[in-house]
């Protein structure tokens, strides 16, 4: 009864009671299977947008500028902000809320930050499932920004309906040496910071290099929109954007192939991890580190330990 009570007071609207369902799932609680199945129903209307980039590009002051432009249009929003947790103490700096104070007051805005746990793609293992209590939560809009490091930029795009990669004026050339990725990823294209110089140069740059002009006309071409995210210049035609994007994605199919990836890959990952407890309870972890002890001797090599360990 107390967590059904959560749910229905964090249905409406109380930030205090979904902070304490996004805890109680991103810190593995036994609960958690219960909160996700009690939500299963009500999800799948939130369109998760992913904002993902190098550091320095303005990611943050764009979620803030989305955000306004958003609830302008009477829409609600959760934010979910991966921050980068530190190697040596598994901590994060959590700073995003605090650059984000001219939404904390608006009942219509959640924002959450979350560490990346040492997460090689940039997001922690419990960011789904929090995705998930979002959705079911209500909110219209979930934006998802990411810590902008090593795989990230790409591996957002398994989470979001929609991606968002933000550069900077004079980025073109480094997208297209070493961020090749990205460009098969984004399906939206954001050249921030425009009021510099060299930002219609890097929009020409990405624009050939999407391949525009071999696009077939059946198939979405990412738009490449010049902002200043500092004013909210342009976010009025990003948010139209995205409105286009999700349109294409619900009329193509794509949205629901999208998500059923999506649940796929976290069903499997949640095999591995039941798998992986049944190893490391009785009998089988003394099975396990038989094999082992066998492996290290030589009787035996560790993909013959694996079969017959799999085989009990």
């Amino acid at each position: 009864m107390e967590l059904t009570d959560l749910i229905t007071r964090a249905r409406r609207s109380e930030a205090r009671a979904l902070g304490r369902l996004i805890s109680l799932v991103e810190n593995e609680s036994p609960q958690s299977r219960e909160i996700d199945a009690e939500l299963a129903p009500h999800t799948g209307s939130a369109h998760i947008v992913g904002l993902t980039g190098p550091p320095g590009v303005g990611k943050s002051t764009s979620v803030t500028a989305l955000v306004s432009e958003l609830r302008r249009r009477g829409r609600t929003v959760a934010v979910l902000a991966i921050d980068p947790s530190s190697p040596y103490t598994g901590g994060a700096l959590l700073g995003d809320r605090v650059r984000m104070q001219s939404h904390s007051t608006d009942p219509g805005v959640y924002i959450r930050s979350m560490a990346s746990r040492g997460s090689l793609g940039g997001l922690s293992a419990t960011a789904t499932a929090s995705l998930r209590v979002l959705d079911g939560i209500g909110f219209d809009v979930i934006l998802v920004e990411t810590v902008g490091v090593g795989q990230s930029e790409v591996d957002i795009s398994a989470v979001a309906d929609t991606t968002i990669v933000l550069l900077a004026p004079g980025m073109g050339d480094e997208v297209q040496a070493s961020k090749a990725g990205v460009l098969e990823v984004g399906d939206i294209f954001i050249v921030n910071k425009a009021d510099q110089g060299g930002a219609e140069s890097t929009r020409r740059q990405l624009r050939f290099m999407i391949g525009g002009n071999d696009h077939d006309a059946s198939t979405w071409l990412p738009p490449v929109t010049l902002a200043v995210a500092l004013s909210s210049k342009g976010f009025g035609d990003i948010v139209d954007a995205i409105d286009s994007h999700r349109i294409h994605l619900t009329a193509s199919g794509e949205l629901e192939r999208r998500r059923t990836r999506r649940a796929r890959r976290e069903i499997e990952e949640l095999t591995m991890q039941l798998i992986r407890a049944r190893l490391h309870a009785g009998p089988h972890l003394a099975k396990l580190d038989a094999l082992a002890s066998d492996v290290v001797s030589g009787s035996t090599d560790p993909y013959s330990a694996a079969v017959e360990l799999a085989g009990q």
